[in-house]
């Protein structure tokens, strides 16, 4: 049989690959833990007053891996695999790194000049390749977690400006944000007004300020403000709700796959 008589149409249902950041606090890990019957793999200890099924908490990468094999090997309930969080499981990596070029620092791994970055990326990568067979072969869905920060964003058409993050190595984002099917900033939503002060002149006004203040919402879509992105056509953002997510998920997928091959009347330039 060859290939052109097993080309496939239309859209295929896989559980999604999420990346949810944000800032201490939000909501990450409560919102995860509302996901079909998770399991967390903790590389920081923040999980004690959620009430959810977790393992120990890694204090190595090795440790890491070691739950995704188990995962993947043995007979388990789970339907969602959590990594709460990934910017912990880098500085497991980078210590990993560290000790193998017996070295104290990720800054003079390999000599230095952003070696032991690159050399990292060879330990995301295969993160990422256990993370996709527990999707592909177990039909898991995974939920990456992560802390935000404020970086420095040299735009070439516009003046340089600030804006959140995952608080990763700009090459370990890149890479986990290229694989997942959405990349979403947990933030609270800061609603302005104008009024009139004295001596006529007028001031701006910020409600929802502070940790319990302002509606918690999901960016989905990037802008000068954070980075973001999806490939289910979300709307720029949401409750910070998992029915909420899945409900705008769910709408964009159809529920079949066509493994027929097209004919020559379905073919498209496009």
């Amino acid at each position: 049989m060859g290939l052109l008589s097993q080309i496939q149409t239309g859209k295929t249902r896989m559980p999604p690959r999420l990346l949810v950041y944000g800032t201490e606090g939000i909501g990450k890990s409560t919102l995860a833990a509302s996901a079909p019957k998770p399991i967390f793999v903790q590389t920081e200890d923040g999980l004690g007053e959620i009430d959810c099924h977790k393992f120990p908490l890694a204090k190595t990468h090795e440790d890491v891996e070691h739950a995704l094999a188990e995962l993947h090997e043995q007979q388990h309930p789970y339907q969602s695999v959590i990594i709460d969080s990934v910017d912990w499981l880098e500085r497991l990596i980078w210590d990993r790194l560290c000790r193998s070029f017996g070295v104290s620092s990720i800054e003079k791994v390999d000599g230095g000049y952003g070696k032991g970055y690159v050399h990292a990326l060879t330990h995301w990568r295969k993160i990422l390749d256990r993370l996709a067979a527990l999707r592909d072969d177990r039909g898991m869905m995974v939920v990456l977690l992560a802390h935000a920060k404020v970086e420095k964003f040299e735009d070439p058409e516009a003046p340089t400006y600030d804006r959140y993050s995952p608080r990763l190595n700009k090459h370990a984002s890149a890479l986990l944000a290229e694989w997942c099917d959405a990349v979403l900033f947990a933030t609270r939503k800061i609603i302005t007004r104008t009024e009139d002060g004295s001596f006529n002149r007028s001031r701006t006004l910020a409600s929802g300020q502070g940790r319990n203040g302002g509606e918690r919402i999901l960016r989905c879509i990037g802008g000068p403000s954070c980075i973001a992105k999806n490939r289910y056509s979300l709307p720029a953002e949401l409750p910070l709700s998992w029915p909420a997510l899945m409900e705008a998920i769910s709408g964009t997928m159809t529920s079949s796959t066509n493994t027929q091959p097209a004919t020559e009347g379905e073919q498209s330039d496009g």
